[in-house]
């Protein structure tokens, strides 16, 4: 059930049932010669939606723009400042809290995401106190970074070793090929990759990392990967979300 295709009186039935929503949020940054684009916002939505529709959750639109600084001396790259990001997730949720929900459930397909979702949980917490919401005080937030799931985890380093990298990585890759097969891109890629060079400005991070890639090989990425990587997220999210909603 996705936010933006339903009417507000499905919405309001919804909400008779259950007060947990489901919120995709990515980036849309550079991911190598070979990645798309929009890879962490794909793959954060596809998965987002698995989940919805295994545990009857409603999706909220997927934020596709987060924070990547780091990445926009590349072409096509797009970022919010931390502090932008932040009051972005705070206006999101105090709008839905204002209706009645008090279970966010962050699905996240970026990991320069992470620590700026933390702070805006913090912000949001104290925000909706400080506007006396009804049932501030049961607003709780989670994030849940699919590429970090055990099983997921697990298969990468199976499927690719230490070729898995931390940046354009096969797996993503390999689920962006499995939603849009007609959008799969070849290049070539340069050997050895580079790896290991701490993350600062835009402009040092496309000199230590050319091509944009981070000790990768998305050459080895196929849609039947993504496929299971897909399979094993849905599977592993679902059951956290209702746990999460479960938990006192």
């Amino acid at each position: 059930m996705l936010l933006q295709l339903s009417t507000w009186l499905e919405v309001e039935a919804y909400l008779e049932r259950s007060q947990g929503i489901i919120v995709p949020i990515g980036s849309t940054e550079q991911h190598g010669p070979t990645g798309l684009i929009g890879t962490d916002a794909i793959c954060a939505e596809a998965i987002a939606r698995g989940v919805g529709e295994a545990t009857q959750a409603l999706i909220a639109p997927t934020i596709n723009v987060g924070m990547a600084l780091h990445h926009t001396a590349f072409p096509g790259s797009m970022s919010l400042r931390p502090s932008t990001l932040i009051l972005v997730i705070r206006d999101y949720i105090t709008c839905l809290a204002r209706e009645g929900f008090t279970r966010f459930f962050f699905i996240n397909g970026h990991g320069g995401n992470v620590a700026t979702l933390k702070a805006a949980f913090s912000e949001v917490y104290a925000t909706l106190v400080d506007l006396h919401v009804p049932q501030a005080e049961q607003v709780q937030c989670q994030v849940s970074n699919w590429y970090l799931c055990s099983p997921v985890y697990k298969l990468a380093k199976e499927l690719y070793g230490d070729q898995e990298g931390s940046h354009a990585t096969p797996s993503e890759v390999a689920l962006t090929q499995y939603v849009y097969p007609e959008a799969i891109k070849h290049a070539p890629l340069s050997e050895p990759v580079a790896k290991g060079h701490r993350i600062y400005g835009a402009a040092d991070f496309r000199r230590h990392y050319p091509d944009g890639r981070m000790g990768s090989n998305p050459a080895l990425a196929t849609p039947d990967h993504g496929k299971q990587f897909y399979e094993l997220a849905v599977k592993d999210l679902s059951k956290a979300y209702l746990e999460f909603l479960a938990a006192v």
